[in-house]
């Protein structure tokens, strides 16, 4: 699939980032329409929302490994990832059109429990496309520089995807003359569902029908699952990356959970859409040239440089107040200079300790170390999510009515002041991850020489030896 140089081709490469575009045109608005929509218009209470998306995320937490792992020892005749892709996208598709279509005429209970059903099932199905899409990313390149073009792609595309699920409700209603009534909200919606459904299954189709999967990655992989565990908790790289992202993923889940309440009621503009679109522009826009620093300076201190700019700038919204749109504007846009690098870089990163363990262990275990990373992307939105709504109802939060202080400064202080935190938090954690283009180089060489058969020296540990890619000798 690979050219002889080992970089991959582009129009491969846009085949791959296809349905991160389309993924991200049905996920935002779940994670940041949904719940203001299910509890101003459809009536479902806020704590009970908050409830409800911190368990699916618990939910996930089982689905996102056993997903992952069932991908890994997939023997079917269109590969380990692929079924799941295409098969995946029709029963997402639906469950996200019952999702944003609820019926109207019923009681809040049956309201809550369509909303829990639909939700629940929107990400099982979810999570059958994304755990083995993600895992596919690693195995069409090993060049380390080739990684980042090819992850900055699939996450520009998830960013420009984002773009447009922001700007789509004023795009909605703007092309058939809906207003902000409950009425027009639902039509809204319904609208956006019937135009989502096919591209979601188109992108994943096209997905599907260009890449071929690599026939040497398909090796049904066999470790115990203590075994199996046990190399990932050993793998140094991969728990310092896992923990850094983690911690990093609470702090910019909140902002998307809560930016909705904070522009109404903290800042008391309507201009939300536009605040969002700039905040994503700016991230594509800048995203080429992340790519550059990441070649100059090595991906690691790219993604330090990315995080603490995007940090940096977001704290100052804490301190703004009603009427401060214009302030807003220029941070948010400040801080959407290192976005898109927040995103791409640590997938290009996780590629290679995913390298690091096919050393150590003799195997591709992409499934695995995705369906983990995914835990760990799904419980922060959760605690991000959950927190953030929670807490709002737990302080008397009262929809479409004039806030109190104290919800306003929970507001302001879950929104601005902890994501940066939990930021600056990621980035100390992150000063200790090893990988270097150099040791990555060492790592790809060395799983070359043991499918020879030959013994090879751990370049992060040089007094271990590993022999033979079946047979690990030492951690």
């Amino acid at each position: 699939m690979e050219r002889s140089n080992g970089i991959l081709p582009l129009n491969l490469k846009l085949a791959y980032a296809m349905p991160a575009f389309a993924l991200a045109v049905v996920g935002i608005p779940v994670y940041v329409y949904i719940p203001k929509f299910y509890t101003d218009i459809v009536g479902v209470d806020i704590a009970v929302v908050g409830y409800l998306l911190f368990g699916v995320r618990i939910f996930d937490a089982v689905t996102d490994p056993i997903i992952g792992w069932w991908s890994d020892r997939s023997n079917h005749s269109m590969g380990r990832r692929r079924p799941y892709i295409l098969f995946g996208s029709l029963f997402l598709a639906l469950s996200m059109f019952f999702l944003f279509a609820p019926p109207q005429g019923s009681t809040p209970f049956m309201h809550t429990v369509w909303f829990a059903i639909c939700i629940y099932l929107l990400f099982f199905f979810w999570t059958i496309i994304a755990v083995p899409y993600e895992s596919l990313g690693p195995e069409l390149t090993r060049d380390y520089n080739d990684r980042t073009s090819l992850f900055a792609l699939r996450d520009g595309f998830l960013i420009a995807g984002t773009l447009v699920a922001a700007a789509a409700p004023a795009i909605v209603k703007g092309i058939w003359d809906l207003d902000g009534s409950p009425e027009g909200e639902r039509m809204t919606f319904l609208r956006m569902a019937l135009l989502y459904a096919p591209l979601l299954i188109g992108a994943c189709g096209f997905c599907v029908y260009r890449l071929k999967e690599r026939t040497s990655a398909a090796n049904n992989v066999r470790l115990k699952v203590s075994t199996s565990l046990n190399l990932i908790r050993h793998n140094r790289p991969f728990m310092i990356l896992l923990t850094a992202f983690t911690i990093g993923a609470v702090g910019s889940n909140l902002p998307a959970a809560l930016i909705l309440y904070y522009v109404q009621y903290v800042l008391g503009s309507s201009n939300a859409d536009l605040f969002l679109i700039a905040y994503f522009v700016t991230g594509i826009v800048f995203l080429p040239l992340w790519i550059r620093i990441a070649v100059s300076i090595g991906k690691k201190p790219a993604w330090l440089l990315s995080m603490l700019i995007n940090s940096a700038a977001f704290l100052g919204v804490y301190f703004l107040n009603a009427g401060d749109e214009w302030i807003y504007g220029i941070l948010v846009v400040a801080s959407g200079v290192g976005f898109g690098a927040t995103l791409a870089l640590p997938s290009s990163l996780q590629a290679d300790v995913i390298d690091y363990d096919e050393m150590v262990s003799g195997k591709r275990r992409e499934g695995q170390y995705v369906g983990l990373w995914s835990v760990a992307k799904k419980l922060s939105a959760a605690v991000g999510v959950g927190t953030g709504l929670t807490v709002l109802g737990v302080v008397g939060y009262v929809p479409n009515v004039e806030q109190s202080e104290n919800v306003k400064w929970v507001i302001r202080s879950f929104y601005a002041l902890i994501p940066s935190i939990c930021n600056f938090l990621a980035i100390v954690i992150a000063l200790f991850y090893p990988l270097s283009g150099e040791i990555h180089r060492r790592i790809i060489d060395a799983i070359d020489a043991l499918k020879t058969g030959k013994s090879v020296v751990n370049p992060l540990k040089p007094s271990h030896v590993i022999c033979r890619a079946e047979t690990v000798c030492t951690i």
